[in-house]
């Protein structure tokens, strides 16, 4: 998995006043949970964003006074009217501990349903998925390629190794529809 180094000040006060200074120097206010206490620090708006304005999941080298870890994304409070980060909370990873992390669903291949006229519809983006740091991956990647129209693929069907997939197994992760225009095409042959 991808990995972005983001290097991290640390806050001497932890105040909504110090928090409102941090943010008007553009930088937002953070937490390192999941270490032996939780760190209190401050990290660049700019850094952040190319770690949350993106669908890929990333591990982040966090360097806070010198001390290095690596941490994941635990939760981000936005602004609710001008959608700026106002607070970022990231977890420390245990390379021995399991971690539930949302990886992206990447479709491969062709339908032969979408050939047909049908459509494509996508209704997981993400999935759960539980493991070992090391051994998660970029993207689940779900073929395709065998899809006809009224055909799908469930989360039960995929197989990672070395993964636990935490979403429910019997969602629909995409399936091929009758089209509008292909349902119109078949009453019409029925027609005749």
């Amino acid at each position: 998995m991808k990995s972005i180094a983001i290097s991290g000040s640390p806050r001497e006060n932890v105040g909504k006043r110090d928090a409102k200074e941090l943010r008007y120097d553009g930088k937002v206010p953070a937490v390192l949970y999941g270490g032996a206490t939780q760190t209190h620090f401050s990290v660049s708006a700019a850094d952040l964003k190319p770690v949350v304005y993106t669908p890929d999941v990333h591990f982040i080298d966090l360097e806070i006074a010198g001390v290095k870890s690596q941490a994941v994304i635990q939760d981000i409070q936005f602004h609710p009217l001008t959608e700026k980060i106002i607070h970022v909370d990231f977890l420390a990873l245990d390379q021995n501990k399991p971690i539930a992390i949302d990886i992206p669903v990447k479709l491969t291949g062709t339908s032969p349903g979408v050939k047909m006229g049908g459509k494509l519809v996508q209704k997981l983006r993400k999935l759960k998925v539980k493991g070992l740091p090391k051994d998660h991956v970029d993207t689940v990647d779900v073929s395709i390629e065998g899809l006809e129209v009224g055909k799908s693929v469930r989360v039960r069907e995929i197989n990672l190794p070395n993964l636990q997939i935490v979403s429910a197994a019997e969602d629909t992760i995409v399936s091929v529809t009758t089209s509008r225009a292909l349902r119109q095409a078949e009453q019409e042959a029925n027609k005749k």
